[in-house]
């Protein structure tokens, strides 16, 4: 007999931009760190620098995306329960 499911946990709502910044940095330390090393680095490794940079951009727009997608999410909420009561009160 199987056992009945879980219901899922509470979504815990935090502020996503401190994991991207922490991430940001890191790849920021990364290239410093590369470029830091200069003709140490070997050619056949030089690909980490482009790396880096790409995880730099990235983390940079994810930091500047999240507020804008909080907004978008929090407006579309509120739309939808805008209807909901429309068609409550007309019905």
């Amino acid at each position: 007999m199987r056992t009945p499911r879980r219901p899922d946990p509470e979504v815990h709502e935090s502020d996503y931009r401190v994991p991207a910044a922490i991430g940001t940095i890191a790849w920021a330390v990364a290239l410093v760190v590369l470029l830091a090393m200069g003709d140490g680095l070997p050619a056949s490794e030089r690909w980490w620098i482009g790396v880096c940079v790409t995880g730099i951009a990235l983390g940079v727009f994810g930091f500047l995306y999240i507020p804008r997608l909080f907004r978008k999410r929090e407006n579309a909420a509120e739309r939808a329960a805008d209807r909901a009561e429309r068609r409550s009160g007309t019905s």
